[in-house]
């Protein structure tokens, strides 16, 4: 019965390629988004060349169909501006942008490069939302502020370096590996507690400052400047504060918080101050509507982005999650005795998700691709009970705890995935394809 009732209620999709013009596929989209203000696109795993494609084309469609006017992603805030300054027109080097406008090296592929092209042609802004530096440290963001500072508080702006800026100095100067972010974090964990609540109390005082400020640095620099520099600010406040809790943690007493998440929500609702329709992609467990957690790794849940944003949008949010029925993936692991932060890419294999996975579940269909409306499932019956049975989605070769029910509105299949193509200069697994 559960095969008949996805084959009568799939919407399949006749492709992902983002660069075909006839999006009617893609219509019963309509209907799923309604008046929401955010359509939020999670993927399974990330590096997946169809699962790029797959968000880059619902926002083709989001734009030119629905009046969406901006594309957000799970991606350092303040590196974001440039990316933004160059999508609407300004002058940067692509290639830069991919490998410094786009953290967490989620940039360093061909799919993104033809993203990004095409929201320049079409003037669709772009926006970050994530804490810096790939959550390894505060010191973009507070670069963003001594940049805006130079022109609103010069005397501010140097006080800042002799003070601030050295204590950075931590950081390891080798940025250049696939892991980079992993000595990043050891470096400052390995810091003297001092020094650690040196930093806290700087940026505080940054951020404080910023906003007290308000009056004078607009006058001088303009309102808009203004608000995106203390944007910044915040953000490199919860940066540091994400940092401190994640030092705390072994001594901890009480149960974690999950400030990134907390972080991004704030970035997004600043940025719909903005805009009126916005895209917003991220990991499936950022984005679902369901406390996040990993087993043996993090089993208590913690508060996702998508449950920040449900509290304050509430209907004129959907969540569209991706499933896969399996394909290879794109990973990576330590080398053996090599520098830090350097890894080897390899491909694993995925012959079939896990039984109990909501991915397990949709590939009954036996369909390709396709888009399924998870509101359509009836309330009670086989079908109901079906759906009720699932209790994980696919993060990657690893099934996590989720309801699916409660967590998305709406869910694309994709039977088989594929590594990213990658960019050069960025190391490809054996058999990706290139650029």
């Amino acid at each position: 019965m559960i095969t008949r009732w996805l084959r009568d209620n799939a919407h399949p999709l006749r492709t992902l390629d983002p660069a075909d013009d006839d999006l009617s596929d893609l219509e019963p989209l309509r209907d799923i988004v309604g008046d929401a203000r955010v359509v939020a696109i999670g993927e399974s795993t990330h590096r997946i060349h169809e699962f790029y494609q797959l968000r880059h084309r619902l926002t083709r469609f989001l734009v030119r169909e629905l009046g969406f006017t901006a594309f957000v992603m799970e991606s350092g805030f303040p590196e974001g501006l440039a990316v933004h300054d160059w999508v609407l027109g300004g002058p940067g080097d692509p290639a830069d942008l991919l490998d410094r406008g786009v953290t967490y090296h989620m940039g360093k592929c061909a799919e993104l490069r033809d993203h990004l092209e095409w929201l320049r042609a079409n003037t669709v802004r772009f926006y970050g939302m994530d804490v810096s530096d790939s959550s390894a440290s505060a010191r973009p963001a507070v670069d963003a502020c001594l940049t805006f500072l130079d022109d609103a508080d010069r005397d501010y702006a140097e006080s800042l370096r002799r003070e601030l800026a050295p204590l950075f100095d931590y950081l390891p100067a080798d940025r250049t590996g696939l892991a980079w972010a992993a000595p990043a974090l050891g470096a400052y964990l390995a810091l003297d507690p001092r020094v650690r609540n040196e930093l806290t109390a700087r940026i505080g005082a940054l951020a404080e400052r910023m906003q007290a400020q308000r009056v004078v640095y607009s006058a001088a620099t303009g309102r808009e400047r203004y608000e995106t520099a203390l944007r910044c600010a915040a953000t490199a406040r919860h940066t540091d504060a994400f940092l401190q809790a994640m030092a705390a943690a072994p001594h901890r007493t009480y149960a974690g918080a999950n400030i990134r998440d907390a972080a991004m929500a704030e970035n997004v609702e600043w940025i719909l101050g903005r805009e009126e329709r916005i895209v917003v992609t991220a990991a499936n467990g950022h984005v679902q509507r369901w406390p996040f957690s990993i087993p043996l790794l993090m089993p208590a849940g913690m508060t996702a982005l998508g449950e920040h944003l449900a509290a304050s949008l509430g209907e004129r949010m959907v969540v569209i999650a991706s499933a896969f029925g399996g394909g290879t993936l794109f990973l990576h692991r330590p080398v053996p005795d090599g520098p830090p932060g350097h890894t080897e890419v390899f491909t694993q294999d995925l012959d079939s998700p896990d039984p109990g996975s909501l991915d397990a579940l949709l590939a009954t269909a036996g369909l390709p691709r396709y888009l399924l409306d998870l509101r359509a499932v009836p309330a009670t019956g086989p079908v109901a009970d079906a759906f009720a049975a699932p209790a994980t989605i696919m993060t990657g070769l690893q099934p996590t705890p989720v309801d699916p029910m409660a967590a998305f509105d709406a869910v694309v299949y994709v039977d088989r995935v594929s590594p990213w193509h990658t960019v050069l200069g960025h190391p490809a697994p054996p058999g990706a394809a290139p650029s």
